[in-house]
């Protein structure tokens, strides 16, 4: 796919490196990596100042911790901020999704890492939006 343009950027906000980058990457997808803020630091998106990396995804699957209060406010600033066409993916563990219903309400949530036919259908939501 080197010489084809690459389609729509996937963000990936987690704390460790996705291993499925090289799959989105070989359907043709840009992959972002945001690792989340340094502790101590406020994220950017929080700041006012705008998160260019989130703003260019048209997708974007958050794997950050949601018992941080932090997570959880960039979250909600996603579902606020974000196209409502993009796509948002959350993992988290079970007690997480009983505990925050609201926040996790209109976004798909899985209790385990994505697996390459889940991508396979978040790459092809992508596509579907990306149409419209």
């Amino acid at each position: 796919m080197a010489d084809e343009q690459k389609r729509s950027p996937i963000l990936f906000d987690a704390s460790g490196p996705p291993d499925e980058a090289d799959f989105l990457e070989h359907l043709g997808h840009e992959v972002l990596v945001c690792h989340g803020p340094d502790a101590g630091t406020l994220c950017p998106i929080l700041s006012g100042d705008g998160c260019p990396t989130a703003e260019e995804a048209h997708g974007v699957v958050f794997e950050l911790d949601l018992d941080r209060p932090q997570h959880r406010a960039i979250l909600l600033k996603y579902k606020e901020s974000l196209r409502e066409d993009v796509p948002i993916w959350v993992v988290v563990r079970p007690d997480q999704a009983t505990s925050h219903p609201e926040l996790l309400s209109g976004l798909k949530v899985l209790n385990h890492r994505p697996s390459l036919g889940e991508l396979d259908g978040l790459a092809a939501e992508v596509e579907a939006s990306d149409l419209e």
